[in-house]
């Protein structure tokens, strides 16, 4: 559902407004009331600005208004710093006088406890019904830096105004949100806007993403993401940000089950299953980053330097070991570093026989005598390398006086060469030599790991900006009845769904379970068929490699009786015939229901094992073809895919097309089906078909969406 022009408006006379008035307005610049008046003073604030406080005539030299509808002007949005009791009047208040937009500072809401959640529920219906958007309550407000609205009451920003940049900051932590604002000052970085969105009683962290995606003063975004209530509206707004090639960076907290727990009770969010929160983010091209340093790192890198449109990396070093280091960190990351050519190389050991010139290209400390020899190895290496990546390591000369011009000079000439071109480069810097690389759209790191960490996140932006991709027909809904079909109405199901699945026969007698085998043809797997046992080699319900008439009739007898001894009561069907499946790989594709985005499809390698080695990913419902590859070479088990130990390797599209396919199902379904569970999908050669031998599928029912 992307943001529809009205209501992006909304937002709009919210995050960039033409006037403002202030609720429980203060004249003492100290109070939560009178700092948001101060600063839009000191900040020079254009539009108007309406203090509003029945007991004062004049506020900060301004005049003083006794409620909004007595100000009798258009008021875009209205700051609401009164106690909680004051909170439904007041924006009573505001409906009436027809604002709208609202911040809320005041506390005393769902992050409380119950009668906390109840006053909130009432202000969201308040706020729904009169179409006023509302960002909180209990939020510290937000910063339009270059409209210069400062609708906040942190005395932080007094001590340090933010930089105007182009870096959007949202967090759903205030506290946190500061300090990563106050951080950013101190590096240096500078901001378009920064929003805190507290409680979220109406407005997300996805609507000011969405927002932040259209503005044109923003070019990446960062994000505090402690959890979404909806993974639709999250989607959809990552999905715009993609649209507009803008880079997501997002610092996603509570990995642990006590984190997350921690994460709800702080913002009353909701912080649903990381695994699952961690593939959508890569599915819609999000950076995770681990901590603030590296949002920040990957922040920066996006908001000053171009994306490389290869993972080709040059790296041009003074120091064998800082040349080494970054390497490392380049394979580890997935970027290439190909070697210099032969010709190349013979170039720069012509001008210094001891250096090495492979990639990295190593010219030692002779470059302080020589100072030429950076520019020229730094030529050689565009000329002939074809790197759409360099990453310079110069020590200490981002501060020597007297070597300057390995780093102005060179860089500018690099750069009027190379427009497009990824530079960093890695030294100790004085803010003139750093101020002036980054004009020149040059990255500067004092870390070489780092440096190299930023390039590889600039690539995998460009590629995802890049990807193509189509609508994704759904197929039509299927009706199920009851909690969970039987296997062999599953496989019908998936089968119809364009998954493909083993030949099988359901038989009720022993003799039809011998003829079907005699059809199918032997060693055959016969399996107890029932709605009411999920998991059949758990009772004795399955038995396999069966070589004859005689086998196929005493398994029949005995797992039928093996499943009615271990759960009374089961409906036993009879039995699943189908022929034993050689040559293939056992995996698992799965659907499972996740409370914030809906289906997700699961990817591992299959077998009893599973849920012991957790070697799985998972993919938001629906996606195409290139996710599914990308969805299976995440698994550590990958190279088992491409054949070992003399094993070929399986069909991968073969498994792609069933994931792609069971993803248009699952969402197709929604609202049908709560799990599917395909274990094993057996995946083979080129030429021998790929198919699924047994399925599970658990249909929705009252008690499951409760």
């Amino acid at each position: 559902m992307p943001l529809s022009s009205r209501e992006h408006a909304a937002l709009d006379a919210l995050f960039n407004p033409a006037s403002i008035a202030v609720v429980g307005a203060s004249s003492n610049p100290e109070k939560i009331g009178g700092l948001p008046v101060e600063y839009l003073l000191s900040q020079r604030y254009p539009g108007a600005i309406y203090p509003v406080n029945p007991k004062q005539d004049r506020i900060q030299g301004l005049q003083a208004w006794p409620s909004l509808r007595a100000v009798g002007a258009p008021i875009d949005m209205a700051i609401c710093a009164v106690p909680a009791s004051g909170v439904m009047s007041a924006v009573e208040d505001a409906v009436a006088a027809g604002v709208r937009s609202i911040v809320m500072f005041s506390s005393g809401f769902a992050e409380t406890g119950d009668e906390g959640r109840r006053a909130q529920n009432n202000l969201r219906a308040l706020v729904e019904e009169s179409g006023i958007r509302l960002l909180g309550p209990n939020c510290l407000g937000f910063v339009n830096n270059h409209q210069r609205v400062f609708a906040t009451f942190t005395p932080a920003l007094k001590i340090a105004a933010p930089l105007r940049g182009n870096i959007g900051l949202i967090s759903q932590s205030g506290a946190f949100g500061i300090f990563a604002l106050m951080l950013a000052q101190r590096r240096g970085l500078g901001v378009s806007h920064f929003v805190s969105t507290g409680n979220e009683a109406d407005i997300e962290l996805a609507d000011a993403l969405a927002w932040q995606a259209l503005d044109p003063a923003t070019s990446v975004i960062l994000c505090y993401l402690e959890g979404a209530r909806n993974g639709d509206r999250l989607c959809a707004a990552l999905d715009l940000a993609r649209a507009q090639r803008k880079p997501v960076v997002m610092c996603k907290v509570g990995r642990t089950t006590q984190g997350a727990a921690a994460a709800a009770s702080h913002t009353a969010s909701l912080a649903g299953c990381d695994e699952i929160y961690d593939a959508v983010l890569r599915q819609y091209g999000v950076y995770r980053a681990d901590d603030i340093h590296e949002l920040f790192d990957i922040g920066y890198a996006c908001s000053v330097a171009p994306m490389p449109a290869s993972d080709a990396l040059g790296i041009v070093s003074i120091s064998g070991g800082a040349g080494v280091l970054m390497v490392d960190e380049a394979h580890r990351l997935g970027l290439s570093v190909p070697t210099l050519p032969q010709a190349a190389q013979q170039v720069i050991l012509e001008r210094v026989p001891f250096a090495s010139a492979v990639n990295p290209v190593d010219i030692t400390g002779q470059v302080l005598n020589d100072t030429a020899l950076l520019g020229d190895a730094v030529d050689t290496m565009l000329a002939h390398g074809s790197y759409d990546a360099l990453v310079s390591f110069q020590a200490v000369t981002g501060i020597s006086t007297q070597h300057r011009p390995l780093v102005t000079d060179l860089w500018a000439r690099v750069r009027a060469a190379h427009p497009d071109l990824t530079v960093a480069v890695v030294s100790i810097f004085d803010e003139a030599n750093r101020d002036f690389l980054e004009a020149q759209r040059c990255l500067t790191f004092e870390e070489p790991a780092a440096a190299v960490r930023a390039i590889a996140a600039l690539h995998r932006f460009r590629k995802h900006f890049d990807r193509v991709s189509a609508p994704i027909a759904l197929p039509e809904p299927v009706v199920l009845q009851g909690e969970r079909l039987d296997e062999a109405a599953a496989l019908q199901r998936l089968a119809a769904a364009g998954i493909p699945v083993v030949q099988s026969r359901a038989v009720s007698t022993a003799g039809e379970a011998a003829e079907a085998a005699f059809a199918t043809g032997f060693p055959v797997a016969l399996k107890v068929l029932s709605a009411d046992i999920a998991h059949k080699s758990d009772v004795g319900g399955v038995a396999l490699h069966l070589a004859d008439e005689q086998a196929v009739r005493a398994a029949f007898a005995r797992v039928t009786e093996n499943a009615a001894r271990a759960v009374p009561g089961a409906r036993i069907e009879g039995a699943l015939v189908a022929p034993m499946i050689a040559n293939g790989v056992e995996c698992i594709l799965g659907v499972t229901r996740d409370p914030v985005f809906g289906p997700v499809v699961m990817f591992g390698l299959g077998g009893i094992l599973v849920e012991v080695l957790k070697d799985v990913t998972f993919r938001r419902a629906p996606f195409d073809l290139a996710e599914a590859h990308q969805m299976i070479r995440e698994i550590r088990g990958w190279p088992v895919l491409g054949g070992v130990r003399g094993q070929p390797a399986v069909d991968v599209d073969a498994i792609a097309g069933a994931l792609a396919a069971l993803s248009r199902f699952a969402a197709a379904n929604v609202d049908t089906i709560e799990s599917i569970d395909i274990n094993p999908f057996i995946a083979r050669p080129h030429g021998q078909p790929a198919c699924a031998v047994d399925a599970l599928i658990v249909a929705r029912t009252a008690r499951a969406d409760a």
